[in-house]
């Protein structure tokens, strides 16, 4: 079986996390994903502080394994979050949007791993040199935010730069992409796109079946001129912000306004004018499963990958 040092630091039986979506990473899916073996994230982009803190107390209800929590550090409430998560008992962060440096002491002290997600190597040298346990490189076939690094090249280059352990994402979604991680050099995975299909998670279902449908070409990404870049699939929504994006005459102020909201019109409504963020590997998703499947395809599914090319390869 698949293990690896993220196993041990973690208390985890599989190297998997679920990636810790906005709005879609709830009690309920980290909860499945973590009874699963993996680690399972809790988005603090919910609905408010408090929101969040149901959520973890939710989530301690439905598994007694190890979870986390995911900060996303640009948020208005980032500071209240960061002190909340202290008082929660959560043993497990990962961050995104920014950095955690001013934050860094106060959960070392309370006994928490952070893992940052970067997109760059400068950006995970600096994260290891503020003290985080470990990264999560994050390549551009991921949904939702984006740097420019694609995965296949970002994830050895990280390896080669870190003494601690790299977290794989981007573009992964059965065995075939985990082994490849694996194989980069990367201690686990995360993954999103595929979770956003398990029968845990309460995205709407109309989410659920874009994400069925699509295919190789069905997602774009949008937000360049604007400094935040974000992948999601082709809809009438991305498809006008895109439009507004390339209108000279059209101001940030009025694309930003257009977008504010749309994730959750997504995830809560299954809006047709809301975003629907995923990644490159959306057309490999082709099931509604339970979580406990999707997290042992992920790993059996690599280590079949694995046996077979060391067989056919080496023999």
């Amino acid at each position: 079986m698949i293990k690896s040092k993220i196993c041990e630091m973690l208390g985890i039986k599989y190297p998997v996390f679920q990636g810790g979506m906005a709005w879609v990473a709830d009690a309920s899916l980290a909860a499945a994903v973590s009874n699963a073996g993996g680690l399972g994230l809790i988005s603090s982009i919910n609905a408010g502080t408090e929101a969040v803190r149901n959520e973890i107390r939710k989530c301690k209800e439905l598994t007694d394994k190890p979870f986390g929590v995911n900060i996303m550090l640009q948020a208005p409430n980032a500071g209240e979050i960061a002190q909340m998560v202290i008082e929660e008992g959560v043993r497990i962060l990962t961050t995104g949007a920014g950095s955690p440096a001013q934050y860094m002491q106060a959960w070392k002290d309370a006994g928490i791993k952070v893992i940052p997600v970067v997109a760059s190597v400068a950006l995970a040298l600096k994260m290891q040199a503020a003290g985080a346990d470990a990264v999560v490189a994050e390549g551009a076939e991921s949904g939702g935010h984006v740097g420019e690094l694609h995965t296949m090249p970002l994830i050895p280059q990280i390896v080669d730069a870190l003494d601690i352990p790299v977290v794989a994402a981007g573009g992964i979604c059965d065995g075939r992409g985990a082994a490849a991680a694996f194989m980069l050099g990367a201690d686990a995975i995360q993954v999103g796109t595929r979770f956003l299909s398990a029968e845990e998670c309460t995205a709407h279902e109309e989410y659920k079946q874009k994400i069925l449908k699509a295919t190789d070409i069905s997602t774009i990404v949008t937000g360049k001129t604007l400094g935040h870049p974000v992948r999601s699939l082709k809809t009438p929504f991305s498809k006008s912000f895109a439009k507004m994006e390339s209108d000279p005459n059209v101001t940030p102020e009025e694309i930003l306004s257009f977008g504010t909201g749309a994730l959750r019109k997504a995830v809560k409504e299954g809006d047709r004018n809301g975003s629907y963020m995923a990644g490159e590997c959306a057309g490999m998703v082709k099931n509604i499963e339970p979580a406990q499947v999707i997290v042992e395809d992920l790993i059996l599914g690599a280590e079949k990958v694995i046996r077979e090319a060391y067989s056919n390869l080496l023999a």
